[in-house]
């Protein structure tokens, strides 16, 4: 099936302690069926120091579920996405425009 989230998209969370969250995808795992959002579900992970990293406690953004996930569409607003094909190209577009992303 073909990815209705992908990397760079701007998304809105829309469940969970971040909810209403914005951010930008920085890396989508299919297989779990997850994706990680800069600055959303961020967990503070200790790590030892060591000759490359100064060690302490480094906040990292998990993975979310991209069910708790929706594509924010040129006016700034959650919209679904849905595939279409134009001339030989399938694309993506937004359900509340219309418009291609």
């Amino acid at each position: 099936m073909a990815a209705k989230l992908k990397k760079g998209d701007k998304v809105v969370v829309l469940a969970g302690k971040d909810k209403g969250k914005q951010g930008e995808i920085t890396a989508v795992m299919p297989k779990d069926g997850k994706a990680v959002v800069d600055g959303i579900n961020v967990a503070l992970r200790h790590t030892r120091q060591s000759q490359n990293s100064q060690g302490g406690r480094i906040a990292k953004s998990m993975p979310i579920d991209l069910s708790n996930l929706a594509l924010l569409d040129k006016n700034g607003k959650a919209t679904r996405v849905g595939f279409r094909v134009e001339g030989d190209q399938k694309v993506r577009f937004a359900k509340t425009t219309g418009d291609v992303i």
